[in-house]
């Protein structure tokens, strides 16, 4: 046994990615430190340096020259005899330095020392990413897609450190195979039974902001500001922006000349539709902006409640809500407000396109209106319940509740 088994050992840790030297270094001294406590009892006589260019390390021992017969603790001392036996030169009172070799260990002692070694190297390691990580929450990593399974996707970073992406945090169109390169914001990093888990997300509204830094130079150096992001994944997102310098447009310079800013967002977020507001202080103002692309006619606030109700034109109903319902979702959630959607009344001369009711009556029972040629709310309330259900297919209940509906258009 010689020290080549040491320097192999070495050789493999001190180049560890997540480890400076002086660790490792360390690390070793106290691994060797412990093997000479179990031979001699004590290691405070002895000196360990390790060259961390090539992984040498050397162990001197130093014990006191005493005169025969008065050596009372062989770790620490030596007699004049066997002293002069090596060193002629030697005195009592003299220090008697020698070399431990690796091999005077023994064999099972030296692998013994590697386990360990390899077992603190691991475990520092582990503890350096879960350090690492945990100071960049909140960052956009990229990495590549190492494997796929259902419930969660493993991504490695530039490094080869794993990375969790959850399916409950990737969009719904998101589709991954192994190799594919993938961006997200890291979310949660644990310990779990002593291994760092890196949680990453592409769901999250920090993911969103953290694009828009990296697309809008204005929003990195602070001239722009985003006062919050609301989300749907892969549906809608709306983002409220707000700018300190009057000569600068915020929304303008979100979406580029021609969309060429935020056209990149969106494709990697997979054609999730992004609303560019300008964020105000004025509830109202904000709640109209919010609810883009929708035209509102008037606006009445609770604030004790924070409700709003909202009066629109009927044709601008259906836009106010959105497909799914994610508009006014949204809307709701950016200005803190429930929003109530009203149709605004109407005059006694004006009709309403049945159409516009495609919110509160089923599409295939409008569809058997227009099939009889009634296409407009007071074409419908023109007629009894009995010519309407002879007319078309529907029953006396349905025809009912429809006309109930269209009626309250008017009052």
């Amino acid at each position: 046994m010689s020290n080549i088994n040491l320097i192999d050992s070495f050789q493999e840790f001190k180049d560890f990615k997540n480890i400076d030297r002086p660790t490792v270094i360390s690390v070793l001294e106290e691994v060797f430190r412990s093997m000479l406590r179990k031979r001699y009892g004590n290691d405070e006589n002895c000196d360990i340096i390790v060259n961390p260019d090539n992984g040498d390390l050397e162990i001197w021992r130093t014990r006191t020259v005493m005169e025969d017969g008065f050596s009372e603790d062989d770790d620490l001392e030596i007699e004049l005899a066997e002293a002069q036996a090596i060193d002629p030169d030697l005195e009592v009172g003299d220090d008697y330095i020698e070399q431990i070799t690796l091999e005077s260990f023994g064999r099972r002692a030296i692998l013994a020392a590697r386990q360990t070694l390899v077992s603190k190297i691991l475990e520092l390691e582990k503890d350096e990413i879960f350090k690492k990580y945990k100071d960049r929450v909140g960052e956009i990593v990229t990495g590549e897609v190492y494997q796929v399974w259902k419930k969660e996707t493993l991504v490695l970073d530039d490094e080869g450190n794993e990375l969790l992406l959850p399916k409950t945090e990737q969009i719904p169109a998101d589709y991954f195979k192994k190799g594919d390169s993938v961006r997200a914001i890291i979310d949660k990093v644990e310990m779990l039974n002593g291994n760092p888990k890196i949680i990453i997300s592409r769901t999250a509204p920090e993911f969103l902001q953290r694009l828009f830094e990296m697309e809008v130079p204005e929003i990195f150096d602070g001239l722009i500001t985003i006062k919050k992001i609301v989300r749907e994944p892969g549906e809608r997102a709306k983002v409220a922006v707000e700018s300190y310098d009057d000569r600068i447009d915020p929304v303008g310079a979100c979406v580029g000349m021609k969309g060429s800013r935020i056209h990149g967002i969106v494709r990697e977020l997979k054609n999730e539709n992004i609303d560019v507001i300008n964020y105000t202080n004025n509830i109202s103002l904000y709640i109209q902006r919010a609810l883009s692309p929708a035209k509102i006619t008037s606006i009445k606030l609770d604030d004790e409640e924070k409700r709003a109700a909202v009066y629109l034109k009927p044709d601008q109903v259906s836009l106010a809500i959105g497909r799914g319902g994610h508009n006014i979702k949204l809307a709701g959630k950016l200005t803190g407000y429930e929003i109530d959607v009203y149709r605004e009344a109407h005059e006694d001369d004006e009709d309403v396109d049945i159409e516009e009711f495609s919110d509160e009556i089923e599409g295939w029972i409008i569809d058997e209106f227009k099939r009889v040629g009634l296409d407009t709310a007071k074409s419908v309330l023109a007629l009894t319940v009995d010519e309407l259900v002879k007319r078309t297919d529907l029953e006396d209940n349905t025809v009912k509740d429809v006309m109930e509906i269209l009626r309250s258009e008017f009052e």
